[in-house]
Order: structure tokens, then sequence, then C-alpha cells
């Protein structure tokens, strides 16, 4: 059988749907046939996303719910408003993100390591559980993609905290591979580079910094979420249903430049 990439018949949940990655991901995912509930905080944005995908795509394709991924609770109650709305979960994507503060590590708060590990750890992994117990309680396949970073990579000056919770997902993503593979579940993880999007625009936007990671980037440009939710697209559909604790990086070639 020819593998082909698609999501047809998949129930799929992303987090950090309103904008940027997220919605590039909820897009790329309803124009292949899955019907996508998206998360984040803020409810009139994930509202109007959700509702111009299903516009695009069909009544039903899409829903918003406003969420906090930084909250337990709020992320069980995720998960179990997508099953609730549409009977089941196939796929989750963890793109929820924060990076509160940009700076030298010695001098960050504790404030600062709190909220970026609730977010963009802890919030990675309550999610996931939720998913996982959901998939092996039904008894079928899943697939869970964690969106890291290239920030995780390598050594990543002025966001320390940021760089730690993604090297932590990178981690988490392996050892879950492992623990979930019995049970049908694959887990897998992107690391973008640079990308056009709001938690990068301290960088972006400064000409300093956008030249000296442009001079890293062989390809001498940043990405575009489009370009991510590409990776995203393969990771979670059964064209990759033999690759399980994987880290696609998307960078341009920075990290081997």
């Amino acid at each position: 059988m020819t593998a082909r990439i698609t999501l047809e018949g998949k129930v799929a949940l992303i987090t950090g749907g309103s904008r940027g990655i997220g919605e590039a991901i909820a897009r790329t995912f309803a124009a292949h046939g899955a019907k996508v509930m998206l998360a984040a905080r803020k409810a009139d944005g994930v509202h109007a996303v959700a509702e111009s995908i299903a516009k695009e795509h069909g009544d039903g394709t899409a829903v918003g719910v406003a969420a906090h991924t930084g909250k337990e609770a709020d992320c069980v109650g995720l998960v179990q408003k997508a099953i609730e709305r549409f009977g089941k979960v196939d796929v989750l994507v963890n793109n929820a993100g924060t990076n509160p503060y940009f700076g030298p590590l010695l001098n960050a708060d504790m404030g600062a390591w709190d909220k970026t590990f609730d977010v963009n750890l802890k919030g990675y992994f309550w999610c996931a559980r939720e998913v996982a117990r959901h998939a092996i309680g039904r008894g079928a396949p899943a697939s869970i993609v964690s969106i890291a970073s290239v920030a995780g990579l390598v050594a990543t000056p002025l966001q320390g905290i940021y760089a730690a919770t993604k090297a932590a997902v990178v981690s988490i993503t392996k050892t879950l591979a492992v623990e979930l593979a019995p049970s049908q579940i694959r887990v897998n993880a992107v690391a973008p580079g640079f990308v056009d999007t709001r938690l990068a625009s301290a960088i972006l936007k400064n000409d300093e910094l956008l030249a000296h990671v442009l001079a890293r980037t062989p390809m001498r440009r940043y990405g575009t979420p489009d370009e991510v939710a590409g990776g995203a697209l393969y990771l979670a559909s059964d064209a990759a249903s033999f690759l399980t604790g994987h880290t696609l990086v998307i960078d341009g070639g920075m990290t081997i430049g």
C-alpha cells in the first residue's frame, strides 16, 4: 500500500491554536480531512479561527475552546470536551507556549521559571497524559506531536528558561514514545528554527539579532508557520506509522550550518 498523507476520519486537538504555528497546523489538518478542536487562553481569537476553518471546510469541522494549558484542570477538561464534542481524540498537537523572559539566565526570577515550565512542559504532559489514557481506554492508536524548538537543542543565550523547557520536551517525547509504544501511541516532536510568529518577535524585530540568526542559517531566511505545519501533518498521519520518539528539525539548516 502506498503511503498517503491524510487525516481523514481523525480528530485532532491542537493547543495554542488561535495564531501562528498552532493556527497553521489546525488549518493544514482540516485541509487534509481532520476534524479539529483548537484551544487557546483567549476565547475570541480561538473561536474566530475555528469559525473560519468551519466556513472553509464545512460545519462541524472545527470548534474553538478557551483553556489555559498551564493549569492541570484546564488540560483535563479540554481533552474531555474534545471527546464529548467529537467522540474521540486521535491526534494531539501540544503547541501552546510562552516565553515571558528575555535576558541573561542569572537575572531571571522564579516567577518566569514557573510560568514557562507550567505552560511549555507541564501543560504538554497533562494533555499527553489525558489523550494517552483515552486512547488506551478505547484500545485505539493515537499520535502525539509536541512543538519543541531548536532552542532546546543548542545553546540559546538570553532565552535560557524557554530553551530548558524545549529541551525537556525533547526528552519526555523520547520517554513517552518508549512507554506508550506497546499501546500503539506514537509520540514525536517538531523543533522549529526561527519562524515568523509573535513568540519570536523579540528577535525577528531586532535588526542586529535577526542578522545574527540569518547568518547562522544556511537558507538565509526565517521560516513560516505553514512550513512547520507540514512537518506536524506528516508526524500525525499514518504515513509516519513506523516513526516514534523522533524530533523533526525544521530550521533552514541552522543546527547543521
